[in-house]
């Protein structure tokens, strides 16, 4: 299925719609109560659809452009009312890609593309690579104070294709836009954290980075306008695009 130029396969569109309530709770999550009103009547659409799909009245090849329309309908609510802030400008300060599993390898450049990062695989389809995970974004803010903490942590190691350095990551919630480079993203969701990454933490105890303990966790990104990302280019969060 395409829907805005981005391919979903069967499996995508069973898995994002099994994960449609969660996008918008996520969506939700730090957004004050103002806010979430923004967001309420696009979330009852979605989930009166979701809730016909489990009855069976509805197909999901139907649902998923719906689902699709009203989420990032709320995302556009969002912007509107002002919730995601001013621009600020970081910078690249890792690029990672591999062919599967973590860690990824240091680039110095990578393209992205509507479908993810050329040259970037995933293992397990079933919970990586939908359109909305195409890129996985980290911080060295993050990543530091963790290593301030004793986890043997460092970028590249838990995923993520691209490290920022200089941006607010509190500010990196669904929704947002950054220009990295050429491409221009949509932040989507928190990236769970899974056993995979128990390594880089004492005592194997990756829950650390999940979002349910503040604004720790990676995040995915919806590509928007694909293009060329290098090492040292700047990072802008609410671009005026």
């Amino acid at each position: 299925m395409e829907l805005e130029q981005h391919t979903f396969t069967d499996g995508d569109v069973s898995s994002t719609l099994a994960a449609g309530w969660a996008l918008f709770d996520q969506l939700e999550l730090h957004q004050p109560a103002p806010m979430v009103r923004v967001v309420e009547p696009h979330r009852q659409v979605a989930e009166s659809m979701l809730e016909e799909v489990l009855a069976g009245t509805v197909s999901e090849t139907e649902a998923l452009p719906l689902l699709w329309a009203e989420w990032r309908a709320g995302m556009d609510a969002l912007r509107r009312a002002g919730a995601f802030g001013e621009p600020q400008t970081g910078t690249v300060a890792g690029l990672f890609t591999s062919h599967g599993g973590v860690p990824k390898h240091a680039r110095a450049s990578i393209e992205v593309g509507f479908g993810g990062v050329d040259g970037d695989e995933q293992n397990d389809r079933g919970n990586h690579g939908r359109p909305w995970q195409a890129v996985c974004l980290w911080a060295t803010e993050v990543i530091d104070a963790f290593r301030a903490d004793g986890h043997p942590l460092a970028p590249g190691l838990a995923g993520e294709n691209v490290t920022t350095t200089g941006i607010d990551w509190e500010r990196i919630v669904p929704g947002v836009h950054l220009q990295v480079g050429e491409a221009l993203l949509e932040v989507s969701a928190y990236a769970v954290p899974c056993r995979k990454n128990a390594a880089w933490f004492t005592d194997g105890h990756f829950g650390l980075m999940h979002h349910r303990h503040g604004f720790v966790s990676r995040a995915y990104a919806t590509v928007l306008r694909p293009g060329r990302v290098a090492m040292g280019d700047p990072v802008v969060l609410e671009p005026d695009t």
